[in-house]
């Protein structure tokens, strides 16, 4: 009996989507893609702000942009201690340091050469590549690509604790952003682990989200 009443609300779910009608089956769908859509843009909002809460790391490479002085604009790695040499100022640190930290870092060191510069910086190329899984894994958040190696999509929800219990393995979607364009991805889990379909456990590329949905029953 106690399994009964545990199982009435799937029962009752299953039994609705049955004898539901073509319009309200419909209606239903459309909920849950909605639905699953807000869910990807919450985890491409998350994967952002670990982009924002980010900390430069050896082997970043920089785009450096002084508004108004273009001569002065760079493209630099930063080197394993930590620091990039800039025009005027030499060495400046700015590892352990956010962007916001090190634009605030080397604007100080500038302003002693240029009134009240402006200074932009951009992640070009992470030294230390990541990726982002969020959403029915166990422990979401970011993850780092092995170094000289490749990381599947089954490998970053396996770093990631595996699927909870009501994950949607087959509606797995990896998001990727090309050319400033999200592109996303559904990979179908069973086909490589059940049907051994392993082409289809694509290798990730740096920044790609992956994002497990939640099953609808």
């Amino acid at each position: 009996m106690r399994l009964l009443r545990l199982l009435s609300p799937l029962i009752a779910a299953v039994l609705f989507c049955a004898c539901a009608s073509p319009a309200r089956r419909s209606q239903a769908q459309e909920a849950q893609a909605a639905s699953e859509q807000a869910a990807i843009a919450s985890a491409l909002s998350a994967a952002n702000q670990k982009k924002v809460d980010y900390l430069i790391s050896p082997a970043d490479l920089l785009q450096v942009t002084i508004y108004g002085n273009k001569d002065l604009d760079r493209e630099l790695r930063v080197s394993q201690a930590g620091t990039i040499s800039f025009p005027l100022v030499g060495e400046v640190k700015i590892g352990g340091l956010t962007v916001i930290g090190a634009e605030d870092a080397l604007a100080a060191k500038l302003s002693n050469y240029l009134v009240d510069p402006q200074v932009t910086v951009f992640i070009k190329e992470y030294g230390n590549k990541h990726v982002y899984v969020f959403g029915q894994v166990t422990k979401p958040g970011s993850y780092d690509i092995p170094a000289e190696s490749h990381l599947t999509v089954l490998e970053a929800i396996s770093m990631a604790g595996g699927f909870t219990l009501v994950a949607a393995p087959d509606r797995t979607k990896v998001i990727r952003n090309v050319d400033g364009k999200s592109q996303v991805v559904t990979v179908e889990v069973s086909a490589v682990t059940q049907r051994g379909e392993k082409n289809k456990d694509i290798p990730l590329q740096p920044n790609d989200v992956v994002y497990v949905p939640q099953s609808f029953f």
